[in-house]
């Protein structure tokens, strides 16, 4: 199931266990939210995480956000729980940790079928090993229910024992693959979080560096930071206007029989046309979601 095109440029993690974090989750401007039963929820608290999250879903009030649960992982007392109850809900998505292989993906829509999940709810995966990184092609291609990857940049420096460099390098490997996986399926895929909460700075090279590396948005930890990320992911004016104009320009010769235009000194094909018009709609996707 290729992912739908939507805004994804700030999708924020909230601990399911915090009832006060699920409340305030329905009036901020994030895109999308992911409501977490696991790193951030204490093993005591797992189970009434569980029945929190699925609580505020049938209450609703999330309006236009994307709404993924991120689930235990099978391996673990509460994964098939979660996913159990994930199932059940109105979610878009159930995000699994730590995933390494096409079976695991399997494995859960296997479950979700089972327990009913609604025809749209699609599976995410996490992206945080050194072998989820060699499988992701595999994993890519799991699965039609498959919706996009989420990078866990914080595991994945660990396992490889790099370091978190500005220019992020010593990952620029492991991102690349998961981009060309994720392209090449049709799915979505976010950038990790940037942990530094006090480096505004460095939070908007990051994310500077994300959109270039062609990310759709960025995972966040904190509030402070989705007007940051709606920012940087959101193509600016004048990107539309130059999309508008060579999208309006090679319409024209097109109607001439051309296939080719001139436009400002630079020559225009079909596959700008494509970007300028994927740009165009993203941007009004944006300006529906902002106004609601």
């Amino acid at each position: 199931m290729a992912a739908a095109p939507r805004p994804r440029r700030s999708v924020l993690y909230m601990p399911g266990s915090n009832a006060r974090a699920l409340e305030k989750g329905r009036s901020l401007p994030a895109d999308g939210l992911i409501l977490d039963l696991e790193d951030a929820v204490a093993p005591d608290a797992k189970d009434s995480a569980r029945g929190q999250i699925v609580s505020a879903l049938a209450e609703g009030g999330y309006g236009k956000r994307e709404i993924q649960i991120r689930t235990n992982g099978l391996n673990t007392p509460w994964g098939y729980a979660d996913i159990v109850a994930a199932s059940k809900t109105s979610a878009d998505a159930i995000l699994l940790p730590k995933v390494e292989s096409a079976d695991t993906v399997r494995q859960v829509a296997n479950i979700m079928e089972a327990e009913g999940a609604h025809a749209g709810m699609t599976i995410w995966c996490m992206m945080e090993t050194p072998l989820a990184m060699l499988n992701a092609k595999e994993i890519a291609g799991a699965h039609p229910r498959l919706g996009g990857f989420v990078m866990g940049t914080s595991d994945l420096a660990k396992d490889l024992n790099c370091a978190h460099t500005p220019d992020r390098l010593p990952m620029v490997t492991s991102l690349g693959l998961c981009l060309l996986a994720a392209r090449a399926y049709g799915l979505a895929i976010l950038d990790g979080v940037h942990l530094d909460l006090s480096d505004d700075a460095g939070f908007a090279a990051s994310c500077k560096q994300g959109r270039a590396f062609g990310f759709d948005g960025k995972t966040l930890i904190h509030p402070k930071t989705i007007a940051a990320a709606n920012e940087a992911f959101a193509p600016a004016e004048a990107e539309i206007e130059w999309a508008r104009k060579i999208i309006a320009a090679h319409e024209e010769a097109s109607a001439a029989g051309k296939g080719v235009v001139v436009v400002d000194g630079k020559l225009i094909e079909n596959l700008h046309v494509v970007s300028a018009k994927k740009l165009v709609a993203m941007a009004d996707l944006i300006a529906e979601m902002d106004a609601a």
